[in-house]
């Protein structure tokens, strides 16, 4: 036997997904409407107004994308430094109480758990964002995370999943990359994941190697395993 064919039975015989990564802002918990009551806040206190279309266009984007945005929308009367700075500060004190946990998270995480399945945080927060949540879940923890502000590329592009993978120790396309957005599902596909997606806010479209979910208390081990059988 080839050390060839020999690395391909071993991977064939793997119990796949080899690794779990989840991206945080209305996936694990319901952000999405703290997001739009600060950004509300701080448009209506600059003279400004702002929509549930507006929020659509931002979510799943990084801070420096969604202060750019908000500062061009209040016409110019806040940088946006000055914006990303108050959407930081906001959000922290918002977040350190005890998040609203989406439908499915606990069973789906403690079904992974239970098979021995390592499990990163992906998201396009700046990581004092990521420990205001993860105090507030504690216990919940996750082996790996990568947040937005430790990446060079955010969401779309695919550098925060590879770098979930790499630090991991596993292969992407090993990978299921659990997602609510547009931008973050374009992220793990284009990182090579299994992605199964969970639109939030703005609808996602069904892509190669992606399926979409309402929710995730239709998402189980058996599901994710079933996604990488061939068809």
């Amino acid at each position: 036997m080839t050390a060839t064919s020999h690395t391909s039975r071993v991977t064939a015989a793997r119990a796949l997904p080899v690794a779990a990564l989840f991206d945080m802002d209305g996936l694990l918990i319901d952000t999405e409407p703290l997001w739009f009551d600060v950004e509300t806040q701080i448009l209506a206190e600059l003279g400004a107004s702002w929509s549930h279309d507006d929020h659509a266009k931002l979510v799943g984007s990084s801070a420096p994308v969604a202060s750019a945005f908000i500062s061009e929308r209040s016409g110019g009367r806040a940088t946006p430094e000055q914006v990303a700075e108050e959407l930081l500060a906001r959000m922290t004190r918002k977040l350190r109480e005890t998040p609203p946990l989406r439908p499915g998270v606990l069973p789906l995480i403690g079904e992974i758990d239970a098979a021995g399945i390592p499990r990163a945080l992906v998201s396009s927060s700046a990581r004092v964002l990521i420990d205001a949540v993860l105090d507030g879940l504690a216990p919940l923890s996750f082996t790996a995370v990568v947040a937005g502000d430790a990446v060079t590329r955010n969401k779309p592009h695919p550098e925060p999943y590879l770098t979930a993978a790499a630090m991991l120790g596993v292969e992407p396309a090993e990978c299921v990359a659990l997602e609510d957005s547009p931008t973050g599902a374009a992220s793990a596909s284009a990182a090579g994941c299994v992605v199964v997606a969970v639109p939030s806010v703005t609808a996602i479209e069904p892509a190669p190697r992606r399926v979409v979910v309402t929710s995730l208390d239709s998402v189980d081990l058996a599901f994710l395993r079933s996604l990488f059988r061939p068809s």
